[in-house]
């Protein structure tokens, strides 16, 4: 029969096995958080420096543009338009696994846009008889307009996800 000191010491010593299985045990689900915090504090950081703030800058830039344009401006077309629109379309195509999931159908819809706008700055301003006398090139009517809520939403994101990053 135990006597009381060795049923006491038993009682310890399973109560400080127990408590360190469930220590190991809280601690292991701690690291684990903490280690997927880190990993998406990382991955917004690298989606803000590598795209989502290159490609703010671009739709500024296009926009600006935009508003500088009062008739047919080759050079803003070609130089700034024209490069924007590259610029843009190839940051999502060449950084798509930093597209935040919620944007990944505007980023399609983007790219079908400047894909549609290129090919007919290709027809209309590159060919081997240009039409040099159409005031811009404008895919609007073909059934691609500009998508701009999509734009919007990827500068919302981009200044969110800067302000979590950074602060205002």
């Amino acid at each position: 029969m135990d006597t009381f000191p060795q049923l006491l010491l038993t009682a310890i010593l399973s109560s400080a096995v127990v408590s360190t299985v469930i220590g190991i045990v809280l601690h292991g689900f701690k690291t684990r958080a903490e280690a997927r915090a880190k990993s998406r504090y990382a991955w917004k950081e690298q989606s803000v420096v590598e795209l989502l703030a290159p490609l703010n800058m671009q739709f500024e830039r296009t926009s600006l543009a935009f508003k500088r344009w009062g008739a047919k401006n080759l050079y803003l077309e070609m130089k700034v338009v024209k490069t924007g629109n590259e610029a843009i379309r190839d940051l999502l195509l060449m950084k798509g696994h930093l597209i935040p999931p919620d944007l990944r159908t505007e980023a399609g819809r983007l790219i079908e846009h400047y894909d549609v706008w290129l090919e007919k700055f290709e027809k209309q301003r590159l060919s081997e008889n240009p039409d040099l006398n159409a005031p811009f090139v404008f895919v609007g009517p073909d059934g691609y307009p500009f998508p701009s809520d999509a734009e919007q939403k990827f500068r919302e994101t981009f200044k969110t996800y800067w302000n979590d990053l950074y602060g205002k």
